[in-house]
C-alpha cells in the first residue's frame, strides 16, 4: 500500500520560511516523479513544483519560482519543499503527489497517481 505523509506545515509570519517534508512508503521511490500542489480555501488546486525521478530536473510554478525549492532524498524516501519569503497568498493546504515509475515532470494533478493527505500552511501576522 502506497502512503505519502506530509509534515512541517504551520503558522508563519509574512517573510518567514517553512520546510515541508513528504515521506513515502510502498513504492520504488527513486523511480517516481514527485510533485507539490496547494489548495487555498474556495479555490482550485494549483501546481507548485515537481522533481523528476532521475533528478535533478526540477520545475517550479512561476508564482513560487525563486522562493520555493524542491529537493529529494532517495535514501530517506522523502521529498522536501523549502519555502522562503512566504506571503499571505501562499496560505493553503499543501499536498505531495507521486507519478511513475520513470515518468516525466508534469504540472497536471490528474497525472499523479498517489497523493498525501496534505498539511496546512498559514501565513499571517
Amino acid at each position: 500500500q502506497v502512503q505519502l505523509v506530509e509534515s512541517g506545515g504551520g503558522l508563519v509570519q509574512p517573510g518567514g520560511s517553512l520546510r515541508l517534508s513528504c515521506a513515502a512508503s510502498g513504492l520504488a521511490f527513486s523511480t517516481y516523479t514527485l510533485g507539490w500542489f496547494r489548495q487555498a480555501p474556495g479555490k482550485e488546486r494549483k501546481f507548485v513544483g515537481a522533481i523528476k525521478w532521475s533528478g535533478p530536473t526540477i520545475y517550479h510554478a512561476a508564482s513560487v519560482k525563486g522562493r520555493f525549492t524542491i529537493s529529494r532524498d532517495n535514501a530517506k524516501n522523502t521529498v522536501y519543499l523549502q519555502m522562503n519569503s512566504l506571503a499571505p497568498e501562499d496560505t493553503a493546504v499543501y499536498s505531495c503527489a507521486a507519478r511513475g515509475p520513470s515518468l516525466e515532470l508534469s504540472g497536471a494533478a490528474s497525472e499523479y497517481e498517489y497523493w498525501g493527505q496534505g498539511t496546512q500552511v498559514t501565513v499571517s501576522s
